[in-house]
């Protein structure tokens, strides 16, 4: 282990492949072998300084910060390398790449994950220059995954997501049948991290705003097969305010009905079914119009026949 008796902190500054980047997966980057919720202790302890002043977890880097790094105790074995990997490729041209992300497949490395899809495309391409995660999907989230190849365009990618730029259409299996086949759901989500360093989302008053747009794609007995459209980009959202109005997506182990999920484990249903199937935007750097889509993974499907 690294002796801290004598180890003093170190500053970054932060260069342009990571302007934009998040102060997690900065320090993520670069504290490797040390745990996620580790890391986020230290953020929350003003441990971690960004020109010398406090920052959340989520505050984007601009180029030139300086980042101070304080002396962690680390692990001496090395971390597992990432597995190089190519998705399933949907969108590529020199700016953008939009992969068709698995179930099961964390975006990133963290909370126990050694790598993610982004560290896989890295191995993979180890010619490129920039690689970064433009949004995220939830592990066992699947569908359209947006990563960015130049700087430019994340950044632009960004300021599109903040303000609402980019339509993003979800397939969602829900318990119980919806009342009306169009509503939307209008609650402010509170977002905190635990103490083992996982997310967690909450409806509350003095939360962020959250809207998001239902519509009834199909009914089967007690199940409904939702299309979900975010208007807000909140952490979990789709899933926290479907369950807040009584209608969990099958397999969240987060938020959902546990006693239900534990019954369709045994019948063979074992994701979380979501999926991002739908993105429309423009183009960040050539403002061309893009419309893409995923299928419907297969799943879906076959569970509902079965109803």
């Amino acid at each position: 282990m690294n002796d801290l008796s004598k180890a003093r902190a170190t500053w970054l500054e932060v260069g342009e492949e990571a302007a934009a980047q998040r102060l997690d997966n900065f320090l993520l980057r670069h504290l490797k072998g040390v745990p996620k919720s580790h890391v986020y202790r230290v953020v929350r302890s003003g441990e971690v300084r960004v020109n010398s002043g406090r920052v959340g977890p989520d505050y984007r880097l601009k180029l030139g910060d300086r980042v101070r790094l304080p002396p962690i105790r680390m692990a001496e074995r090395k971390a597992p390398s990432a597995r190089p990997a190519e998705l399933p490729i949907v969108y590529e041209d020199e700016a953008l790449l939009v992969v068709d992300k698995p179930s099961s497949i964390a975006v990133h490395g963290g909370s126990g994950v050694s790598f993610g899809v982004i560290e896989s495309l890295r191995a993979a391409r180890p010619q490129a220059k920039v690689l970064e995660l433009a949004h995220r999907l939830d592990r066992d989230t699947s569908g359209l995954l947006m990563i960015a190849k130049k700087r430019s365009a994340l950044i632009e990618l960004h300021r599109m997501l903040r303000d609402g730029e980019v339509e993003k259409v979800y397939a969602a299996v829900v318990k119980g049948n919806v009342e009306q086949p169009q509503f939307e759901i209008r609650e402010s989500l509170h977002k905190h991290v635990t103490a083992s360093g996982e997310r967690r989302v909450s409806v509350q008053r003095d939360g962020k705003a959250a809207v998001t747009r239902i519509s009834l794609l199909k009914r089967a007995n007690q199940f409904d097969l939702l299309e979900v459209r975010l208007l807000t980009g909140r952490t979990h959202q789709i899933r926290v305010h479907l369950a807040h109005v009584g209608h969990p997506v099958l397999g969240d182990d987060k938020y959902g009905d546990f006693e239900l999920n534990r019954s369709l484990a045994k019948q063979g249903v074992k994701r979380l079914f979501l999926h991002a199937g739908k993105l429309r935007l423009t183009h960040p750097l050539s403002r061309e119009r893009l419309s893409l889509e995923s299928p419907l993974p297969p799943e879906f499907n076959a569970f509902l026949k079965k109803q």
